[in-house]
């Protein structure tokens, strides 16, 4: 019996991350910030029939205090865990200026610091495992910064290099650390990095064309499934690898990254605001 734990699983990719591991086989542990958001989730997986193999936990990643008790019941209940799939995160948008201190702690609290805090938590359960596995979901904003994008971008910033390290760390002991980098998906992550667009006037031209690239991002965003089906073909591998990308644009933005200059990146990215 193999058992995983997805993190903020009421919504988006978590939440069918959630029913494709089901179906796979996992018992998943469904870890939700607030358990009165669980209804979708357990309907679909009713439907299944499958809902044995699923059970939703009550855990914020920002509290320690509920990460322990449910790292307790996985000791208790399963003495391992298999599959730890640290997904909770939310953007928060923004330019740099405009934003308080209070706006960057809460999004490191839960994107950076709630990983951390999760992942150390649970580690200990995933070493008794024949075959760990750690997925960090990053982003394509994991490897490029966007503007108007600071706390999130730098966010994910650091989760890709957590992630390296700790894969480094962790091989030997025969446990994998991937990271997931999507490109933009219909998810409810652009709710709250989209709000900005009400503060912002008509004569901020910078920051307008910023928010107008966000939103037509969201409109034409991807269906999330194609996310949650390579997190499931990810978790049955034997020797996963580093980085998958998935998502329109995501390859191709990473060679742009690697190849061209950044001073021509700039060049273009500004001419593109400016008008």
């Amino acid at each position: 019996m193999r058992v995983a734990l997805v993190t903020g699983a009421n919504g988006g990719f978590g939440k069918l991350i959630s029913v494709e591991l089901v179906k796979a086989g996992f018992v998943v542990i469904a870890a939700v910030r607030n358990t009165a958001n669980e209804d979708e989730l357990l309907s679909m997986v009713k439907k299944l029939k499958m809902e044995d193999k699923l059970i939703i936990a009550e855990m914020d990643v920002t509290k320690e205090k509920q990460i322990k008790e449910v790292a307790n019941w996985i000791e208790s209940k399963f003495g391992h865990l298999d599959v730890l799939i640290n997904n909770a995160g939310y953007s928060q948008g923004g330019f740099i200026q405009d934003l308080t201190m209070e706006d960057w702690e809460r999004q490191y609290d839960t994107n950076v610091l709630g990983v951390i805090q999760t992942t150390k938590i649970l580690l200990p359960l995933i070493k008794l495992s024949n075959r760990g596995h750690i997925i960090n979901i990053s982003s394509v904003s994991g490897y490029f910064g966007f503007p108007g994008m600071g706390p999130y971008c730098s966010s994910k910033f650091a989760i890709e290099g957590l992630s390296e390290s700790l894969r480094l760390e962790l091989l030997t002991e025969n446990i994998y650390v991937s990271l997931v980098e999507p490109g933009s998906f219909k998810t409810g992550i652009w709710e709250k990095g989209l709000e900005i667009g009400k503060v912002i006037r008509e004569d901020e031209t910078l920051k307008r064309n910023a928010y107008n690239f966000a939103k037509r991002a969201s409109e034409t965003a991807g269906d999330p499934l194609e996310v949650a089906n390579l997190v499931r073909k990810i978790c049955e591998k034997k020797n996963p690898k580093l980085r998958y990308r998935v998502g329109k644009g995501t390859r191709s933005l990473w060679f742009i990254k690697k190849i061209i200059p950044w001073g021509v990146i700039e060049r273009t990215v500004v001419r593109k605001l400016k008008n």
